[in-house]
């Protein structure tokens, strides 16, 4: 049986591989701490999950949606408007399964098989996965440290920006929660409107700036909308990650283009998504604050007890995540970041990801070994016992 190159080429997602032996941890005892995956220990907000109990009892809700509602669509243009500053008319917008979704069929709309996609790296699977799938090529640009991890426009050679259909930016990012300015957006529209291609902006993370207000929209810098679409998600701003709420926004042509082919893949959100999303969307914004609140505290928290107990970490700026590199003297050692993953959660019960698995793609790891990520989805008394255990296991290795 032929099974194709690019899943013979691919492994496992690296969280399901982290899980499955958490599980087992688990089951035989082992006290685990979870700071792998993104997804938020916080409760959505009251009148969000009201909204979804009263919709869930209407059995019409149950039936095919085909399009977005004119309440969602108001719903989120009313929100674009009030907290970004950024207009949008109807066919500015689609409602998506979640942004991973999105990433990964929005390709089919943008590429033919062998065009090529400039994609940061280390950055999320998806983005590299995405235009695989629609077998496009992918060029990673790398995110360096020196440049807050920012997309470095000159470094790209010409022959590929004249080849590239599409550009990924994603700000403030994961894994690497840096964050962008309006010099670079502009800098991103110029470059896109020279080489005539298209932007795509995961906004995914506005809301958790820790060191200054949240973040803008793309979409509200002049020029963006003529070259490029944003996607924005309800999963970790309120706390909905399971309902897979997300949306596209931006120029009128590529949504028109992703909504035709959709018609083919897709029969729309549920109505009780419809209502969880307005609810969330034109109800109090109380949550967002609360969460922005938590996770600087958790931020400050866990870098604090890291350092306290004998590994000196930066402040990572953004998002609900840590990145670090990994403590030198492992590094010396040769230790792979996946390597330290899994020994870690062995030893200790604490999980992280290993940045190699931000790196690049099928069969690409170089840009993101070295690194660590964790998700801040503990309480701040959680995130110190496993700052202490890190510390604890450290002084293991550190044994010569």
């Amino acid at each position: 049986m032929y099974i194709s190159r690019l899943a013979s080429d691919s492994k496992a997602n690296i969280l399901q591989v982290l899980e499955v032996r958490k599980n087992q941890l688990a089951a035989s005892g082992v006290d685990i701490i979870n700071l792998s995956a993104g997804t938020p220990d916080l409760q959505p907000a009251p009148h969000v999950m009201q909204a979804i109990a009263e919709a869930s009892k209407n059995p019409d809700n149950y039936k095919y949606t085909l399009i977005d509602p004119p309440a969602l669509v108001d719903a989120v243009l009313g929100w674009y408007k009030n907290r970004y500053s950024v207009d949008l008319t109807p066919d500015e917008m689609l409602s998506i399964y979640g942004s991973q979704e999105g990433f990964a069929h929005i390709f089919h709309a943008l590429c033919d098989p062998g065009d090529l996609v400039i994609v940061g790296t280390p950055g999320y699977p998806i983005f590299f996965y995405g235009p695989k799938f629609a077998g496009a090529e992918v060029y990673n640009t790398p995110l360096l440290p020196q440049n807050g991890f920012l997309i470095d426009f000159d470094s790209i050679p010409t022959e590929i920006a004249k080849k590239a259909r599409v550009i990924i930016a994603c700000y403030p990012s994961n894994p690497l929660g840096a964050v962008a300015n309006k010099e670079f957006y502009e800098k991103l529209i110029a470059f896109a409107k020279q080489y005539d291609i298209v932007v795509i902006h995961d906004n995914a993370y506005s809301e958790f700036v820790h060191d200054g207000n949240p973040a803008g929209s793309f979409l509200a810098i002049p020029g963006a909308k003529d070259v490029g679409i944003e996607f924005n998600s309800l999963s970790k701003s309120h706390n909905l990650t399971g309902l897979r709420i997300s949306f596209v926004l931006g120029n009128s042509q590529i949504i028109k283009a992703f909504r035709k082919l959709r018609t083919n893949i897709d029969y729309g959100l549920s109505s009780i998504d419809h209502a969880a999303a307005i609810a969330a969307l034109t109800g109090s914004q109380d949550v967002v604050k609360q969460n922005r609140n938590a996770y600087r505290e958790r931020r400050n928290v866990f870098c604090a007890a890291l350092c306290k107990n004998g590994w000196e970490v930066p402040m990572t700026p953004a998002s609900m995540f840590t990145w670090f590199p990994m403590p030198a003297h492992l590094q010396n050692k040769g230790i792979t970041s996946e390597q330290f993953c899994m020994d870690l959660l062995e030893k200790t019960g604490v999980v992280c990801v290993p940045g190699s698995s931000f790196g690049g793609g099928v069969n690409s790891k170089a840009a993101g070994e070295g690194w660590l990520r964790f998700a801040l989805i503990q309480s701040p008394q959680r995130l110190e016992e496993a700052a202490h255990r890190i510390g604890e296991y450290l002084k293991q290795t550190n044994i010569e």
